[in-house]
């Protein structure tokens, strides 16, 4: 028996044999066509799109028809890709001027795309893989080359591979495949989205464990956990057949708390929020019993394009989630974009570490039109909405007044063109580095709340690259510098009567939930599954032990002293299969 450690991005447990995909690899040869026979070359390549792009709609009706349309839609971007004539342009260019085939003018082209979005922050790095996709699917309409199939099985099987493209999760036969093991990926990924949607417990980043385990091989998979069993004995296999019969009955057991309110025993009331990413998972947050949209990520309207949105882009994206929530509370962020293609290659130089660069509210203030663009189209779609502006990765006084400055230059203009926004928006800022963190006190008189984002906070404070295998097992919310940082911040918003959220990771795991209420966290935004989970937590204590939980962490030295004391007061109120 062996046990491998990942990252465990869908709960739950599987126990059967393996599967092994291979990985599907091309080396493209940089063949030279002579310059009569580009034309055929062109031709091929219009056949390849046409085919890649009928398969993919096919593929998206198909996902929302098993999974539904939020999910269905990360393939939008796959298609708007295979559409985006600068990219076909490319394409048609290298097979014209560089006298090659179709197949390598698509994998040159697409790989150069690629490498773009590795230099992005992380949640928009992890799209590398959709890129990757369409690559796939294009050179094999090309070659005629047909995909290992996981849509059509006859037994129950776990998933082991190096690596797996969004559409062929998509496409797994629901019924058989219970488990996923990838030894790439992050939690972020579009194929850990479409594993969590498709409800397969699933664990990613174990580096080597598709190179240790041949077909018919039994695993066990805890997605919960994070966890990879090779090879278990009979008291394992025991151990986890209990833990997924637990799993599934403490599932059902939160459907009945849906419409309820996220109150204590106590008496105090908390708000729950969603993160989204894509207008279709707006309707979500609101089916897991959310209270509305705590963060917005605005960033998917670059992604796929060379040609920048327009504001007519970005308000029918704003008015959609607003419409699909209602009249509930929609926080709107401002493009976090930067060590990405916008700044790089506008850049002379590029700059090395992009990450300590130019890039969220940086970037955006040194990209105005852009930047106006998104505000015009944010205040006039706030409009008889119950929606926010909130800026991220803000670090000094001068950039948030700054920014400010345009908001209300912007508010000018409209009221001079005799267009309707809403004048009154609130506008918060993202305390995500020491810098914000320790400036509290003066960025609380200047903006209407504050989010939390403990995702870069930690990196920040911690000096620590998550992506980084080396030392990813260093980046824990739980250092006693982060929770100092995080209690602050939460205090200041008190004294100067502002809203706090926080919005990260950390925010989503209910091993959390109690330390975060007893430091006055009340208003907590994570990802839509995870909403059912914190609502029973938060139902099940009171505020006065919550508090004293809080006080007892904050003597700790160690993140492991934290860890293991709220296991201890965790345990009890979830299955250990829930909290990991």
């Amino acid at each position: 028996m062996k046990i491998k450690k990942g990252i465990g991005v869908s709960p739950g447990v599987a126990i059967c044999q393996a599967v092994v995909v291979d990985a599907e690899e091309f080396d493209i040869p940089q063949r030279k066509v002579p310059a009569d026979h580009a034309q055929a070359e062109l031709a091929r390549l219009r056949k390849a799109l046409t085919v890649s792009k009928k398969e993919l709609q096919d593929l998206s009706k198909r996902t929302a028809e098993r999974i539904g349309r939020e999910t269905a839609g990360i393939f939008d971007f796959h298609i708007s890709l295979l559409e985006d004539r600068s990219l076909q342009k490319k394409v048609q260019d290298a097979i014209v001027t560089g006298s090659v085939t179709a197949e390598y003018a698509v994998a040159t082209v697409l790989r150069g795309y690629a490498r773009e979005f590795l230099a992005m922050p992380e949640h928009l790095a992890e799209r590398v893989k959709d890129v990757y996709d369409i690559e796939k699917r294009l050179l094999r309409n090309l070659i005629g080359q047909k995909r290992q199939s996981l849509s059509h099985l006859n037994q129950d099987v776990s998933v082991v591979a190096h690596d797996l493209t969004p559409s062929q999760t998509a496409s797994m036969d629901r019924k058989h495949i219970r488990g996923i093991v990838i030894d790439a990926g992050g939690a972020t990924s579009h194929t850990a989205i479409l594993a969590r949607a498709l409800g397969i417990p699933t664990v990613v980043g174990t580096n080597d464990v598709a190179a240790e385990v041949t077909a018919g091989d039994m695993l066990i998979i805890d997605g919960t956990r994070g966890t990879v069993i090779l090879d278990p004995d009979e008291a394992t296999i025991t151990q986890y057949k209990q833990m997924a019969q637990q799993q599934v009955d403490f599932i059902h057991s939160l459907d009945s708390l849906k419409d309820l309110p996220a109150i204590t025993q106590d008496g105090h009331e908390i708000t729950l929020l969603g993160n989204i990413e894509f207008p279709g998972e707006a309707a979500a947050v609101l089916d897991k019993g959310g209270q509305g949209i705590g963060l917005y990520r605005t960033e998917f309207l670059y992604l796929g394009t060379e040609r920048e949105p327009n504001e007519r882009d970005h308000y029918d994206a704003y008015r959609e989630v607003i419409r699909l929530v209602s009249d509930h509370q929609v926080v709107i962020r401002t493009l976090d974009l930067g060590a990405d293609k916008y700044t790089q290659s506008r850049a002379r130089v590029p700059e090395r570490n992009p990450f300590l660069g130019c890039r969220s509210i940086r970037f955006c203030l040194q990209n105005l039109p852009m930047f106006k663009t998104q505000i015009r189209a944010i205040l006039r779609a706030s409009v008889d909405a119950n929606a926010s502006m909130l800026f991220p990765l803000v670090t000094n006084l001068l950039e948030l007044r700054q920014a400010k400055t345009i908001v209300r230059d912007v508010m000018e203009d409209l009221e001079e063109e005799g267009i309707e926004f809403r004048p009154d928006i609130p506008i918060g800022m993202m305390v995500e580095t020491p810098s914000a963190a320790l400036q509290a006190d003066a960025f609380a008189k200047e903006v209407d709340f504050f989010s939390i984002g403990t995702n870069d906070l930690v990196q920040y404070t911690l000096a620590v690259d998550r992506g980084n295998e080396k030392v990813a097992s260093m980046f824990t919310v739980a250092h006693p510098a982060v929770l100092r940082l995080i209690k602050d911040i939460i205090r200041t918003g008190q004294r100067h009567g502002i809203s706090v959220s926080l919005c990260g990771e950390m925010a989503a795991d209910p091993l959390y939930t109690l330390l975060l209420l007893g430091l006055g966290l009340q208003v907590f935004s994570c990802a839509p599954p995870a909403i059912p989970e914190l609502k029973k937590m938060i139902r099940s204590v009171t505020m006065a032990h919550a508090r004293q939980v809080a006080r007892r962490v904050m003597s700790f030295q160690s993140d492991k002293e934290t860890v293991n004391y709220l296991h201890a007061e965790v345990r009890g109120i979830l299955p250990d299969d829930i909290i990991g």
